[in-house]
């Protein structure tokens, strides 16, 4: 996805706002406050708050897929599936204010177009964590108890409970660390 640096400082200031304010308190004005630009400014770059939304969430989907892609050296799934959490912490750990794509909150509500984002979002998530559940299944290391769809709802329900503590926390634990042992626990119980 392309973006101009300056749309980037512009989706960036957006993340913030909504990880503090939620969807009502990112308005244009707000943004402009934030960024102490004229609200003229934002519209030179984007024509709306959903089209700001939007490029937010088309952002994140991209550079996930991307940084994603570059893990599949691990030829073992159980060090690709610690890889994809690892570099998800890792990510979200330098960029906190972007967490809240994780969740969505209130954006579901806001337009078919975010949807649709949000829907492309966790298409790349399963993209990348499905093929090593799989093979992981296939090669007996991790169970076939439960179905790779079943599988693939815990364990991303399990990084999004994750990532909701520590944003309620105030981004106030190493969340790198709690990751690493979340990921460890998840192994431990879809291992064979």
């Amino acid at each position: 996805m392309e973006i101009t640096a300056r749309q980037f400082e512009i989706i960036e200031s957006a993340g913030k706002i909504l990880t503090s304010s939620g969807v009502s308190g990112l308005t244009i004005k707000n943004l402009a406050k934030e960024m102490k630009f004229s609200e003229s400014a934002i519209y030179r770059h984007f024509s709306s708050k959903e089209e700001i939304i939007v490029a937010m969430l088309n952002y994140l989907a991209s550079d996930i897929d991307e940084r994603l892609s570059g893990l599949s050296v691990h030829s073992d799934p159980e060090e690709r599936f610690k890889a994809l959490f690892r570099e998800q912490f890792r990510f979200f750990n330098e960029h906190p204010h972007f967490v809240v794509a994780v969740f969505s909150d209130g954006l579901m509500e806001e337009s078919q177009l975010i949807n649709q984002s949000i829907l492309k979002l966790m298409n790349v998530k399963v993209k990348h964590l499905m093929p090593v559940i799989l093979e992981g299944q296939q090669t007996g290391l991790f169970t076939n108890a439960i179905t790779t769809d079943e599988l693939m709802h815990i364990i991303m329900g399990a990084f999004k409970l994750q990532m909701f503590k520590w944003r309620i926390a105030n981004f106030a634990f190493d969340i790198k660390r709690s990751g690493d042992n979340m990921t460890a626990s998840i192994l431990t119980l879809i291992k064979t």
